[in-house]
């Protein structure tokens, strides 16, 4: 058969056809093959018909379609699946040859994978895309990571179809080595439950505290959405407080209030833990999913505790401003906490992230996707060494600004019986971040009382540490170990 396709996809549910179809657009000829080849069919006579797409009913067939050196892209279910299909289609490929994993992988498995296809002379990408099923038709932000030799070879064809900015720039550039592209994806989905866990508690607030219609509360997003908080999750939040049932109620009053996940904040919270990065705003965005979804208890604890009826009785407007503030000020901290765990993880495993190019592969086609991004590569082009992004002049300048509003949102709600779990905890790791002294001191006292773990001393050169026998009977021996 006529090598002629530039690259094949395996796997047709939503993402890897309308993948194949932004390929197509862009002049790229793309083979096609899925486990059940009857849905390779229904695409080439409906989706795919008239396009230059190819159809295959083999992992060989699909093989030999290709151009040298072949690039596969791999869009299966993460875990097993993806492992079952790289073991298939290697003994089909020669050294030289490129897998490209697209789904929602953890990068653990991707750095294995690298390796482990390194040593059989196959080139591996792991990589995010992100945009839901628009973007990935009409322009998604992909995260491309793994062997760097590979990526020559696929950037034409993912710089084609990725999302563009205002400057024509695409929202796709090479992340590192190993895992690194997965990984940023991971992050990026981290920020999205935070976004979207502070949206909600914008929501609540108003919809309880100041009991606004979801058209009141559309009406005010949208507005939102003119200024520093346009992003594409106010702007679909709006929409969807607009929205109307057949019978001409809003919607959103009639959806279950159980969430659901697929895991991507949780690997973030995990990845915060093990790489000891302070995240709490994605933690609490998690953990309020999990809360969620105990509604049947939640049923049963609103008739035994009694559930508050909060009323707010002072200026509406007013507080609805404060709440916009508070809003950006809190999504400034999750974004600053993101960027601080991908620090982290860059300096553990090497992979030298270049930080303004994610802020600007974020910035079109991602869910996240947000004015304020072309700030914070600003903030990173300005200053490549940054450690926090609160410690740039404009992110300062922000959040300061906003501070009152943000305490006067955290404090009523608060008193009012509102759970404001990510909006608080970005306020407490705010203060935190910026008090030079912590009670850890005592935490150390305790810690050396109950357990002989040492300390410190202010008054001492930093690395030294010490114990005290504070009950006189503990003696000299100390733990072996000082991080517990």
């Amino acid at each position: 058969m006529t090598q002629r396709a530039d690259i094949g996809l395996i796997g047709l549910a939503v993402m890897g056809q309308n993948l194949v179809l932004n390929m197509n657009d862009h002049g790229f000829t793309v083979a096609v093959f899925n486990r059940t080849t009857s849905k390779v069919d229904r695409f080439m006579e409906n989706e795919a018909k008239g396009t230059n797409v190819i159809g295959t009913h083999s992992l060989e067939e699909l093989v030999n379609t290709l151009k040298r050196p072949r690039r596969v892209m791999i869009m299966v279910k993460a875990g097993w699946p993806v492992d079952a299909t790289i073991e298939q289609l290697v003994p089909l490929l020669e050294p030289g040859d490129i897998i490209i994993d697209g789904g929602n992988s953890h990068y653990p498995d991707s750095t294995r994978r690298t390796k482990e296809l390194a040593e059989k002379g196959v080139l591996f990408i792991g990589t995010g895309v992100s945009g839901g099923e628009e973007g990935a038709r009409f322009g998604p932000s992909i995260m491309p990571g793994g062997s760097p030799e590979a990526w020559p070879h696929v950037k034409p064809i993912f710089q084609g179809i990725a999302a563009k900015v205002a400057d024509g720039s695409p929202c796709c550039d090479w992340v590192g080595q190993d895992g690194a592209g997965h990984f940023v994806k991971m992050v990026h989905n981290g920020i999205e439950y935070g976004d979207m866990q502070l949206i909600c508690e914008a929501y609540d607030v108003m919809n309880h505290a100041l009991g606004m219609s979801p058209a009141e509360m559309s009406a005010v997003f949208a507005d939102w959405n003119e200024g520093k908080l346009d992003s594409y999750l106010i702007e679909i939040t709006a929409e969807i407080l607009a929205f109307k049932d057949e019978d001409g109620q809003p919607m959103v009053d009639k959806i279950l209030d159980t969430a659901g996940q697929k895991g991507t904040g949780k690997w973030t919270a995990v990845s915060a833990l093990e790489n000891s990065i302070p995240l709490t705003l994605i933690g609490e965005a998690v953990f309020s999913r999990f809360l969620s979804a105990l509604k049947d208890e939640r049923v049963t604890a609103a008739s035994v505790l009694g559930a508050p009826t909060p009323t707010y009785e002072g200026d509406k407007d007013g507080f609805v401003a404060d709440l916009q503030q508070a809003l950006f000020a809190s999504k400034i901290v999750s974004y600053t906490q993101g960027y601080m765990l991908m620090r982290a993880a860059s300096e553990e495993f090497g992979w030298d992230l270049a930080y303004g190019n994610i802020a600007l592969m974020w910035r079109g086609g991602c869910i996240i996707r947000a004015a304020f991004l072309d700030d914070i590569k600003a903030a990173f082009d300005k200053n490549p060494e940054l450690t926090n992004l609160l410690l740039d002049p404009f992110f300062k300048e922000q959040v300061q600004q906003a501070e009152s509003a943000w305490r006067r949102v955290v404090g009523t709600a608060v008193s009012l019986g509102i759970p404001v779990p990510a909006m608080s905890s970005a306020l407490a790791f705010y203060d935190g971040y910026r008090r030079e002294r912590l009670p850890a001191n005592l935490l150390q006292a305790q810690r050396d009382y109950f357990g002989a773990h040492t300390y410190e001393r202010i008054d001492k050169p930093r690395g030294e540490f010490f114990h005290t026998n504070w009950t006189g009977e503990g003696g000299d021996v100390t733990a072996t170990t000082y991080d517990a």
